[in-house]
């Protein structure tokens, strides 16, 4: 049978840990054999001693400072590595899993070789009823969003299984995709990681997959943190900068600026000024940019699918339910437009 690592990265989620452990170990896996790792962020509340105490046969692996979650990921993903296991399971410490679902995820990943990952549907908790994630999209200026999100189960519609890139609050990964793409940017701290890592899948010729029958709980809360906007808007150009070729950077760089000076503006208006220009001062740092340039080198040069082949899909508007206001609906229309237009003259 197949090895699967179940990758946890913990930072304060002692609350959360009882229902996600006690499930792992209530609905088991009947078609693989799996093995739980923990990657304690250096957890201030107890949840290390819960862990030793309660469920003794889970590997953990608890860090000296919060290395953040992609190096997290990334200490689990090489700990699996070494140890053989021919996939890793990557899961939120906020999410509950459901029977049989690891045993679907498997099954359709190994199905195909070119599927590098797979995606169970994510419903809400404890609204059962409402979607989390039905897969991830990227926005060309590199904002990523959840597809279906707070729609009943009952209005969707699974008309496509690929998607841009899978969430990584749940998420089955092969490693040897992972050998050849790399994993995950430990720059990037928390925030677009998982969409970075999307994106490369689909530069190096292989495809991210929902798969509806397998279902994960997502105990989600939409957060509004001034921090968090710092990372992600960071992150984003990060991302941009490193995987788009440079005629696309130039394409879409009139509508990268007005976006900009639009968010901006906006950053004033909802009091996160600080993080914004504290952004621009990353960039202003000549270390940054010898630290993307590296990544962008590696990135380019390991891709065997063109820009044409890979964006055509990208959205151009912007739809979450919980970002959705009047500036957003104004907006979507025009940036959608030029969108399609400049889309068409990506060649290469």
């Amino acid at each position: 049978m197949k090895k699967v690592a179940i990758i946890i990265v913990n930072y304060n989620g002692r609350k959360y840990l009882p229902e996600l452990l006690g499930s792992i170990f209530d609905y088991g896996p009947k078609t693989v054999n799996q093995q739980i790792i923990i990657v304690d962020n250096n957890s201030a509340d107890d949840s290390v001693d819960f862990i030793k105490k309660k469920y003794p046969q889970v590997g953990l692996l608890p860090q000296a400072k919060n290395v953040g979650f992609a190096r997290g990921n990334n200490i689990g993903i090489n700990y699996a590595g070494e140890r053989g296991f021919d996939y890793v399971m990557l899961l939120n410490q906020d999410t509950i899993i459901t029977q049989g679902y690891l045993d679907e995820l498997v099954s359709k990943i190994e199905a195909d070789n070119r599927i590098a990952a797979v995606q169970p549907k994510l419903l809400l908790y404890p609204e059962k009823d409402l979607i989390n994630s039905l897969g991830n999209v990227i926005h060309y200026l590199g904002f990523g969003y959840t597809c279906g999100h707070r729609k009943k189960i009952q209005d969707t519609r699974y008309e496509n299984q690929k998607v841009n890139y899978c969430s990584g609050a749940a998420c089955l990964i092969k490693m040897e995709a992972l050998k050849k793409i790399g994993l995950f940017n430990d720059d990037l701290f928390m925030y677009h990681e998982d969409l970075d890592l999307g994106w490369r899948i689909r530069m190096a010729g292989f495809q991210n997959i929902i798969v509806p029958e397998a279902v994960v709980y997502h105990q989600y809360e939409f957060s509004r943190s001034i921090k968090k906007y710092y990372y992600m808007e960071r992150n984003r150009y990060i991302v941009l900068f490193q995987n788009y070729k440079c005629g696309t950077i130039i394409l879409i760089l009139p509508a990268l600026i007005v976006m900009e000076l639009g968010l901006f503006m906006m950053s004033f208006i909802n009091g996160w000024r600080q993080e914004k220009i504290k952004v621009y001062f990353y960039f202003l740092n000549p270390v940054s940019w010898l630290k993307i340039l590296k990544q962008r080198k590696k990135i380019q040069s390991s891709r065997t699918k063109k820009d044409k082949e890979v964006v055509g899909d990208f959205s151009g508007r912007i739809e979450h339910q919980e970002i959705d206001n009047r500036l957003v609906r104004l907006i979507n229309p025009l940036f959608n437009l030029y969108w399609q237009i400049v889309k068409r003259l990506i060649i290469w």
